[in-house]
């Protein structure tokens, strides 16, 4: 009995003397790094790899002509915005995407979150949601293009094509992941089918309504350059397509900049609704 206590008593005072340790170290905190401090590490980032790759080719590490360079990218930015080429082409571009987000969003959303109102309806578009969701939208592209001609329409209705399906889906799903203890309760009190939608679905479901804010901005973008490529003579989808034709990387890649701007301004803006809607 003795030799025993004696190797409990082991463990049990190294516990105690870890507990101690422990206790008398230095505490974890969970600091958030400032906004300023986030910044200085992007612009330091940014401005990182454009050095490193100007570096790169004026050391003749990679090829100017395939990769271009960041001097030659500065020098078209400056000629486009001197002419108003790159702004006036931003401008279509953004308005095409922007106007196709809107209408297919929207639209998408509505109908997504309506189907809850009626599971026959939804039943029966299941099958349709699966084979349009699955469909390579740029296969729509020359359909759309013959249906609203080479001008500004086509552009947006395949921008709105390809955000209608993502936002229809992403609303259905939301009013599946809604608390149906909720929904219970409000049938219990003897609220409509109606009521219930409105002030418990709806609203239950706006975090997956925005998720497929976030990615229908890509698609809408998507689909505005797919049909710059296909016919047009302006916007940044053209420009781009041009440019690479002519091998002026340094043109693509201003155009792909561009692109990237727009991107950020729109997701800028989903933000801003989103605290709008869901976090006041």
């Amino acid at each position: 009995m003795s030799l025993v206590e004696p190797a409990q008593a082991q463990p049990a005072a190294r516990g105690r003397r870890a507990t101690r340790v422990q206790s008398t170290g230095p505490k974890w905190q969970d600091a958030t790094p400032s906004t300023r401090q986030v910044l200085f590490w992007q612009v330091g980032l940014l401005f990182g790899l454009l050095a490193l790759w100007e570096l790169a080719v004026s050391l003749g590490w990679i090829e100017v002509y395939i990769y271009g360079r960041p001097s030659g990218i500065f020098a078209k930015a400056v000629d486009l915005i001197g002419s108003g080429a790159l702004l006036r082409d931003s401008a279509l571009t953004a308005f095409e995407a922007v106007s196709g987000f809107i209408i297919g969003t929207v639209s998408g959303s509505v109908l997504g979150l309506a189907l809850w109102l009626t599971p026959m309806g939804a039943a029966v578009m299941k099958p349709y949601m699966i084979a349009l969701n699955g469909l390579p939208k740029i296969a729509l592209a020359p359909l759309v293009i013959i249906w609203f001609g080479i001008g500004l329409g086509s552009k947006i209705a395949l921008a709105t094509l390809i955000t209608f399906i993502v936002a229809m889906i992403a609303a259905q799903q939301g009013t599946r992941e809604v608390d149906q203890d909720l929904v219970k309760l409000m049938r219990s009190l003897g609220a409509s089918r109606f009521k219930t939608w409105r002030t418990v679905i709806v609203p239950g479901s706006l975090p997956w309504i925005v998720s497929a804010f976030r990615l229908n901005v890509g698609f809408a973008l998507i689909g505005a350059v797919v049909g710059e490529y296909i016919a047009s003579n302006s916007g940044l989808g053209y420009m781009i397509s041009y440019a690479g034709t002519l091998y002026d990387l340094n043109a693509v890649w201003l155009g792909i900049a561009a692109l990237m701007v727009v991107a950020l301004l729109m997701y800028a803006a989903i933000d801003w609704c989103e605290n709008r809607l869901i976090k006041r």
